[in-house]
């Protein structure tokens, strides 16, 4: 049995190391935001699908021996593909569908190595039962499981803060052929096997019914699709890296392990119950936004709670081993619909962000079945489910019924909102993305041309602009559109030219707030990644060049390495000055902008501002980079910019380094 355990073991360590490896090094490409890595992990459960559909068609129709030697062909032919590092040519140009350039970049990148990987749980499965009659193979899924579980808590702890992002693909790499030769061993030493089992193990020798086969299915898709939702909300507030990817996912894969390793391990009766309060709890938590430190836990507690019922369930209904290929692709199909409702449909059938709701929704309905199906309290139970999926509708609808608009697409929710009344003087229009503030304007014509929120006069990149100005024209660049607050700066012969990937963005900018169309110098927009722009782009010789494309506390980190900011200058005209926006609650930003910028022998300073209401200007931290030491002395910047502490231990950040928990507040 050691043969067929390490086996698994080793494939699901790689089958989830290979995750947040490859999602990191595409991130960049993709704008940093976390929709890549929801349709990372649609391409991961597609596959996965595609390879237990591999294993259940071999173990079917083929032979032994043919079975065995297709695989070890196949396994020989992936070794061409390594390493897995994307090529610097499938870098996208800003202009096509993010969702389908990520999926044909992962696939001609990984797909063959990660399909071959993902036929091994199953199909090594079924050479154990077929070699060993008798003898169990599902705490084998389980150990693959807690495989998949050790690669992700390894991934943030051990590799991520210890290796450069090439260098986890070459090791990776090295490992995954390692698997091939390990695979082709068990491979040959099966070869052999029995055709048939010659005793049944499972719930029972007999078929599974055709109702069975679509719990196999909805179970899975349901805990799928409160894995991915769960992922996306707590997404939206934090950096979208593997960090905090591998919480809602590790959680997830332990309730496998749970359930799958020993059928006793899941109580019905206390978890149903557990779960319908954590449904309750993350239902109440959707309408009352509570902070990061509250969510974080009642989220993933939920989402723990609602998987453990989903997959307890699944193995009490697990079949004879004859049957153990179908379950798993069954069990696949369910992951696979889940991924395909939430990374492809739900982005272009809804305006705002709903999938929550909707897989708290299924999930009640599902936990109310098991509870009352069968029993003669199923009205009531029929009842309790309508009452909570009404109240999930109403609470939909009336955080619909508070926004002016509200639009989605692959970035993500973005709502136009007018909180105040019309005939109020100090009445703004905001634009939020997720829970954050992007921008707002003053409705009243004498005041809508004030730089408001982040950008106010005195705010980092308000000073570096005033000081710009004083030396003539200005030319102004800034990486994040939001609302285009910056062009109320604008005078004439002064040229501003904004970097934003987001087409949405874009468009709102432009219909439903007037900054864009009010400015006075010479505008333009590009659409796509500010560094892939950038790159194209001859030098624009800008006086200031401004970042501040973070999605709230959400940061792209390849905006922050050191060839990001020798881009910028290479931007910059000689003396220009870099502004880069550092607000964020929960990550220390400021020194990895120093430590840049001492590696590139450059002055900075951080300029801390206060919220002034009367303004609309909000609290701000910016660091401003430079080479002419002329700029920090001009009594605007001199009398507020201080120096930013030293942090002898920090690592510089590069396109192949980054590590948040260094920086953790």
């Amino acid at each position: 049995m050691l043969l067929y355990a390490l086996t698994i073991l080793v494939s699901a360590f790689l089958l989830f190391q290979v995750e947040p490896i490859i999602a990191k090094m595409i991130l960049p490409w993709f704008g940093g935001s976390a929709a890549v890595w929801t349709v990372c992990l649609l391409f991961f459960q597609l596959v996965l699908l595609a390879g237990y559909l591999y294993a259940h068609a071999i173990h079917r129709y083929l032979r032994a021996f043919v079975q065995t030697r297709l695989h070890l062909v196949l396994l020989a032919v992936s070794l061409a593909v390594l390493p897995v590092i994307p090529k610097a040519a499938w870098k996208p140009t800003g202009t096509e569908d993010p969702t389908l350039a990520i999926l044909l970049l992962l696939a001609l990148t990984v797909g063959l190595p990660y399909l071959l990987l993902s036929t091994t749980g199953p199909l090594v499965q079924a050479w154990f039962a077929h070699r060993f009659p008798g003898r169990t193979p599902y705490r084998l899924y389980a150990l693959s499981n807690a495989g998949s579980m050790f690669a992700l808590l390894s991934y943030p702890i051990l590799f991520e803060p210890a290796f450069a992002t090439k260098s986890q693909g070459i090791g990776w790499s090295v490992g995954y052929a390692g698997f091939v030769v390990l695979c082709g061993v068990t491979a040959w030493m099966s070869r052999a096997y029995v055709e048939k089992p010659s005793a049944e193990t499972g719930a029972g020798g007999g078929a599974p019914s055709a109702a069975v086969q679509a719990l196999w299915v909805a179970l899975p898709a349901v805990a799928s699709i409160l894995l991915l939702a769960v992922t996306n909300h707590l997404s939206q507030d934090v950096a979208a890296i593997p960090f905090l990817w591998v919480l809602p996912l590790s959680l997830y894969l332990l309730t496998f392990i749970i359930c799958f390793d020993r059928e006793r391990w899941y109580w019905r009766p206390i978890f149903l119950r557990f779960a319908a309060v954590g449904l309750a709890g993350m239902a109440y938590a959707l309408s009352k936004e509570p902070p990061v430190k509250v969510s974080v836990p009642l989220f993933s507690a939920g989402l723990f709670l609602c998987c453990m019922v989903c997959h307890g369930e699944l193995v009490r209904l697990k079949p004879a081993a004859r049957y153990l290929t179908k379950f798993y692709l069954m069990i696949s199909v369910g992951g696979a619909v889940g991924g395909v409702f939430v990374g492809l449909l739900a982005p272009h059938l809804f305006d705002a962000v709903y999938e929550l709701q909707i897989g708290i929704g299924a999930c009640a309905i599902i936990v109310l079945a098991v509870l009352f199906w069968r029993t003669s309290w199923w009205p009531i139970g029929a009842l309790a489910g309508a009452a909570f999926v009404g109240a999930l509708v109403y609470q939909v609808h009336r955080a619909d019924s508070d926004y002016r608009l509200m639009v989605r697409n692959f970035y993500g929710s973005i709502k136009v909102e007018d909180p105040d009344d019309p005939k109020d003087p100090d009445a703004v229009r905001k634009l939020v993305h997720g829970t954050i503030n992007h921008g707002q304007q003053f409705l009243d014509p004498q005041k809508r041309d004030w730089p408001t929120t982040y950008y106010g006069p005195n705010s980092g990149v308000g000073l570096a602009i005033r000081e710009a100005e004083e030396h003539g024209p200005d030319r102004v660049g800034v990486i994040g559109l939001g609302t285009g607050t910056i062009a109320s700066y604008g005078r004439p012969g002064d040229y501003i030219r904004y970097y934003d990937i987001n087409p949405l963005v874009i468009r709102l900018a432009k219909s439903e707030f007037t900054f864009l169309k009010d400015c006075k110098a010479k505008l333009d927009i590009a659409l796509g990644d500010a560094r892939l722009s950038l790159e194209r782009e001859p030098s624009q010789q800008f006086d200031v060049l401004a970042v501040d494309a973070f999605s709230g506390d959400s940061i792209p980190v390849h905006l922050l390495t050191r060839e990001a900011f020798e881009l910028y200058f290479r931007q910059l005209r000689p003396g220009g000055v870099l502004a880069v926006h550092v607000s964020n609650k929960y990550l220390d930003l400021e020194p990895v902008v120093h430590r840049i910028a001492s590696y590139l022998h450059k002055e900075d300073g951080t300029v801390d501002t206060e919220d002034d209401d009367s303004a609309g200007v909000f609290g701000s931290t910016w660091v401003l980079v430079s080479a002419r030491h002329q700029f920090f002395q001009d009594p605007l910047i001199h009398a507020v910019a201080v120096k930013v502490k030293e942090r002898p231990s920090l690592r510089m950040w590069t396109d192949d380094y980054s590590n948040l928990f260094q920086i953790l507040k």
